[in-house]
């Protein structure tokens, strides 16, 4: 298990929504969805889009400038998941939401 880093409170992510935390200079896309919670990096590796501003259903999020669509569970995308982007464990501890990184973020 690499580190594990509290990054907001439970409460800070609107069901169905999303925030952005910075977590090692880096943005992640923190979601809710139906009570769970899932984190990708915010940025489409396609053009640079913040994933966070994208639609979410069926556990995938949308990508608003060219629609690519990322799996929340793994980072993959839809049409061909050799491509991803970087996708965290979530922890909830009480009323804290915690990332688990991998040995290199």
């Amino acid at each position: 298990m690499g580190q594990v880093v509290a990054v907001a409170r439970v409460g800070d992510v609107p069901d169905g929504g999303s925030i952005v935390v910075e977590v090692n200079q880096k943005d992640v896309a923190v979601f809710l969805v139906d009570g769970q919670y899932y984190a990708i990096d915010d940025r489409c590796p396609h053009a640079g889009a913040s994933l966070s501003g994208g639609g979410v259903e069926d556990g995938v999020v949308t990508c608003p400038w060219h629609y690519w669509r990322f799996r929340l569970t793994d980072g993959a995308w839809a049409d061909n998941p050799r491509i991803k982007t970087g996708c965290y464990r979530v922890h909830v501890a009480g009323d804290e939401i915690r990332l688990e990184l991998p040995d290199r973020v």
